[in-house]
């Protein structure tokens, strides 16, 4: 069974940065996609961004573009996620997934908390 190992995420105070790691227990290929959604306490899990491995294609949610950029490390086969311009908007559970051949896989998530 894959197994994710999600790195980063702490406590910082509004309009600061913070990266997260994302790193499967497999082999990253060409179809596989890499991304978060993010949780708070109370709203429903939301999509964050993800990217496609082969192309390295990206893909956002409109309430991170511009802010948060997800990047592939194939060497590592690490997937990263810059977060800049934090607001406590953006407090919340961040979670990893990896889908492939039809089958996605969460990681445990890292909390992220922004403070005004």
């Amino acid at each position: 069974q894959e197994q994710l190992v999600e790195s980063g995420g702490g406590s910082v105070q509004a309009g600061d940065s913070l990266r997260l790691s994302c790193t499967p227990s497999g082999r990253a290929y060409s179809s596989t996609t890499i991304g978060w959604y993010r949780q708070a306490p109370g709203r429903e899990r939301e999509f964050v961004a993800c990217i496609n491995w082969g192309y390295a294609t990206t893909n956002y949610s409109d309430s991170v573009k511009g802010r948060f950029t997800i990047t592939k490390d194939s060497d590592k086969n690490t997937a990263n996620l810059q977060m800049n311009s934090l607001t406590p908007e953006d407090t919340a559970n961040y979670l990893c997934y990896v889908g492939r051949a039809g089958r996605t896989t969460w990681g445990q998530g890292t909390q992220v908390t922004v403070s005004s």
